[in-house]
């Protein structure tokens, strides 16, 4: 099926080595010992890290005030210098600053914004009311602290401007299919939990006609059992064009439970009569965290011994 008609989304440059990146915490506070790892593999990779030693900042369980979060993120976008945001990590709070970040500013300089968990409310604003590309993928006090944190080869595709490229999963990789068939779409989503906290509210995920991706992580399976069929009897998936399933590390009742995830998701999804992937790594992942293209066209193709997600155009501009 054809995707939908869409407003043209404000595309950020491409990132080239040598780059600055600006690293953020637009939601929980982390451990200096976790960030400083991150910040080394990026430098490795050829880029130059800049953050304020406001990141710092503790305020409960936050990275410092909303206040401060929000203007620490308003003022990466406006510098010059800076070519890439990167989060420092999820946890909570990054809902605080969807009321208090000014759009028009943030798309008047428009960057690559990456981040995932919590971070998810900020990508599917700036996807839905910003109308601006965001990437689901690896953070800084997380994934680029760890030796097979980032999958590289979808980093450098997503933010450097490529065309035409495929993420391809075939047998050994951990993903499955769930539901065999085609479809393309607006590549969107993130965070479950996220997804769902959204919905009552202005900034309430709009996913229509697209590919919609969703993960979590350490969540028993009767509770994303709840938030699927919470999306779904909110019509959320009435014109969703296909589905794909992170890792969902973690995600058990108990060791001993006699069913699986997949077969838990499928009681609700099943019937959608849409393509349905499982198992792609990117988010809350074991490793090699996978970047993806928030906003684009994109087209899925799920078959029984293999899955593949192609992008149908750049994410970037050169």
């Amino acid at each position: 099926m054809p995707v939908a008609a869409q407003t043209p989304r404000i595309k950020p440059r491409a990132l080239r080595p040598g780059d600055t990146v600006g690293i953020v915490a637009p939601a929980s506070s982390f451990k200096r010992d976790e960030f400083e790892p991150g910040c080394e593999a990026l430098r490795e990779m050829g880029y130059k890290p800049v953050f304020s030693e406001s990141i710092f900042d503790h305020d409960l369980y936050f990275a410092g005030s909303a206040e401060r979060r929000a203007r620490e993120l308003e003022e990466m976008f406006e510098r010059e210098d800076v070519k890439a945001i990167l989060c420092a990590r999820g946890g909570y709070g990054a809902n605080y600053l969807l009321p208090l970040v000014d759009l028009k500013k943030l798309a008047a300089a428009p960057k690559i914004f990456v981040g995932y968990s919590d971070i998810t409310s900020l990508l599917t604003h700036f996807c839905d009311a910003g109308s601006f590309v965001g990437f689901h993928g690896p953070m800084v006090a997380k994934d680029f602290a760890k030796p097979d944190g980032v999958d590289v080869g979808s980093w450098h595709n997503a933010l450097s401007g490529a065309e035409g490229w495929r993420l391809e999963f075939g047998g050994g990789s951990g993903v499955k299919c769930l539901v065999a068939g085609s479809a393309e779409g607006i590549l969107y989503g993130g965070c479950l939990s996220m997804l769902v906290a959204s919905l009552g509210s202005p900034y309430e995920i709009e996913t229509e006609g697209t590919i919609l991706f969703i993960e979590d992580v350490a969540t028993k399976p009767y509770q994303i059992d709840r938030m699927l069929m919470h999306l779904k009897l909110a019509r959320k998936l009435n014109d969703v064009r296909g589905i794909i399933f992170g890792e969902m590390l973690d995600c058990i009742q108990g060791q001993d439970q006699r069913y699986t995830l997949e077969e838990v998701v499928m009681r609700v999804v099943g019937d959608l009569g849409i393509p349905i992937a499982y198992g792609v790594r990117s988010g809350h992942v074991s490793r090699q965290n996978i970047t993806l293209p928030i906003g684009v066209r994109s087209a899925l193709n799920v078959q029984s011994s293999s899955v593949a997600l192609e992008m149908l155009e750049t994410a970037t501009t050169i």
